[in-house]
């Protein structure tokens, strides 16, 4: 299959439109937001830090962008991510990442995530859902849960935003619900939904369809960090126990058992239950499985302990979720920066913060 040609961030970043107005505005918006994400590697906190890196790098700017009033205020940073409109930004990022990604099949995990320095007295935390390539390990899209809403709603419209034809979409128990299966089907792709107690009558339909059942088993044992996971992971055909009018087309019912031994303590045996459509082996469902549980680590842990994103403190307008979508844009360039593969995450972004050349050449920047 023919691979589209993958477009530079930097060109993408040039055609959001500018939400400023009047001839008050003397900043260029695309150098600003290059300027933004060269500085997300330096482990700026804000906008301030943002603004002070940016003067001091103010020379090697000037290789690549015209800055004809300088290095913008943090004042200047802080009102472009408050009204700059978050559609058209990750608009750009997901037609950006597209090119990157292509279309090819794969698993895409959805999961949501508190930006816990987002809360203000009178409201919680913004919380955003995003769509992960599991295999890649770049984040596809994001979608913003609306105040006094919940993931349901939003897990839909990142979806449609998304070239998920011919892949296999997983979502915990909280995106587990009738509209979102026929959503993903309708689409052109595969689910793989864990189910718990908030869908009772299902949960219960699939503890009786294992009772039992031991064929088709596939065993995992993982070991690290002082203790030992075992797994057992079952499928079964969907032959009736669940209505595929209710839940659309689903083909296979999974059971994942695991018990933690730590210090030669053993834990309870802690059971997950999962529907899937399409067909799936019994190896293919626990891989599938493991993927999706790699968003935690390769997403969460990665903006909150590498990008410090809990700790960020934006709370006004459009700013969190701004900032976040800047952050996801890092991520996804250090990782397809392939040059010191076996480098962790983190020492990447610290090298790239360090070296004026290897940032140009991440970001294909071209001196003018």
């Amino acid at each position: 299959m023919a691979m589209k040609k993958q477009r530079s961030l930097v060109v993408c970043l040039s055609e959001i439109e500018d939400p400023r107005v009047g001839n008050g505005v003397r900043h260029d918006l695309s150098e600003v937001l290059v300027i933004a994400v060269c500085a997300i590697f330096a482990e700026v906190e804000g906008f301030e830090d943002m603004a002070a890196w940016a003067t001091v790098k103010e020379p090697w700017l000037k290789r690549f962008l015209r800055l004809e009033h300088g290095i913008p205020s943090h004042d200047t940073f802080n009102r472009i991510f408050r009204i700059l409109d978050p559609k058209q930004f990750e608009q750009v990022f997901r037609s950006w990442i597209g090119s990157v990604v292509g279309a090819m099949r794969q698993n895409i995990a959805i999961d949501g995530k508190a930006l816990r320095g987002s809360a203000r007295a009178s409201d919680g935390p913004v919380h955003m859902v995003s769509a992960f390539a599991t295999h890649l390990g770049l984040v596809l899209g994001q979608e913003k849960v609306a105040n006094k809403s919940n993931e349901i709603t939003a897990i839909p419209k990142l979806l449609e935003t998304l070239a998920v034809k011919g892949c296999l979409v997983s979502i915990d128990a909280m995106g587990t619900q009738r509209e979102i299966a026929r959503c993903i089907r309708a689409l052109g792709a595969d689910y793989l939904l864990a189910v718990k107690g908030n869908q009772p009558t299902l949960h219960e339909a699939l503890e009786d369809a294992f009772i039992g059942e031991w064929d088709n088993a596939h065993n995992i044992v993982q070991s690290g960090h002082g203790r030992q996971v075992f797994q057992i992971y079952r499928t079964l055909s969907n032959t009736g126990q669940v209505d595929v009018a209710t839940w659309s087309d689903c083909s296979v019912l999974g059971r994942v058992d695991s018990v933690r031994v730590v210090a030669g303590q053993e834990s309870k045996v802690e059971t997950r239950y999962y529907i899937a459509s399409g067909a799936m082996t019994t190896e293919a469902f626990a891989a599938a499985v493991r993927d999706h549980w790699g968003i935690e680590n390769q997403l969460h842990w990665s903006l909150d302990v590498i990008f410090s994103e809990d700790a960020r403190r934006l709370t006004a307008d459009h700013g969190p979720q701004n900032f976040s979508l800047l952050t996801k844009m890092a991520l996804n360039l250090l990782r397809q920066d392939v040059s010191i593969p076996k480098q962790s995450l983190r020492l990447r972004r610290k090298r790239i913060g360090w070296d004026d050349d290897g940032r140009m050449a991440l970001l294909g920047l071209t001196p003018l």
